[in-house]
């Protein structure tokens, strides 16, 4: 993967992307990848992190459902469904740029819980626009996947996710984690697609973590910042 730093105003890099050492170890190796066309502000796919409240709603029914959201609450599926706690939050200084998501997942089968898809998840931001998705299994070992968010126009961004994962655990394990994210990526894609970004939305007390998220990925943005030239009084797009 070649990352490159950008900046409007020709700033050199204020920061440098973290070496994953299981990967340069070749301890962790290349699993799969996919990529999608989000029509969506480019703050909207960071902002999912700590819009924590969605995730029962969009991300409960089972990954069996698929990403079509007319169908994710047949009834034939009910049977599954997921569990999730999350807590985000930004990093101190001096990597004041980075944030960090703490993801617990369990699944349910017939109302019982099913230990084998117990998951833990760290997602560590870098930036405005690389993530990295460290997975915990305690059964199915250890890996990453690496989301990384490239605008190509301001209302068009192009997100690949490639996953490595530990060599000695067989391919069809980290596949299947690659596969079940894709479907609840894609199930945000939906909403993405179809929502307008707000300035100044209406938030209730419970999406607090939203705003506090609004706060820190202000950083990325600077005077010279492109807007169309309607809007540079706001990111209304």
């Amino acid at each position: 993967m070649l990352l490159l730093w950008y900046h409007c105003d020709g700033t050199s890099p204020t920061w440098a992307v973290p070496e994953q050492p299981q990967i340069a170890a070749k301890e962790w190796v290349f699993r799969g990848q996919t990529e999608h066309f989000v029509d969506a502000h480019i703050q909207e796919i960071p902002e999912n992190a700590a819009d924590t409240a969605h995730l029962a709603f969009l991300h409960g029914p089972s990954f069996l459902s698929g990403s079509d959201l007319r169908y994710t609450k047949s009834k034939v599926w009910d049977f599954m469904k997921h569990v999730w706690k999350a807590e985000w939050q930004p990093e101190p200084e001096p990597n004041q740029h980075c944030s960090r998501m703490l993801l617990q997942h369990t699944a349910t089968v017939f109302g019982k819980r099913f230990p084998l898809l117990d998951l833990s998840v760290s997602a560590r931001q870098v930036g405005p626009g690389l993530v990295f998705l460290t997975f915990e299994h305690a059964f199915l070992g250890h890996g990453v996947i690496l989301q990384t968010v490239t605008p190509l126009e301001p209302l068009l961004q192009n997100v690949v996710h490639k996953i490595y994962y530990q060599k000695n655990v067989p391919a069809i394990v980290p596949k299947f984690i690659l596969r079940a994210e894709c479907v609840q990526f894609e199930r945000d894609i939906t909403i993405w697609n179809n929502k307008q970004y707000l300035l100044k939305p209406l938030l209730v007390r419970e999406d607090a973590s939203i705003q506090k998220h609004r706060r820190w990925f202000a950083q990325f943005y600077s005077e010279k910042s492109t807007r169309p030239s309607a809007l540079k009084e706001g990111l209304d797009w």
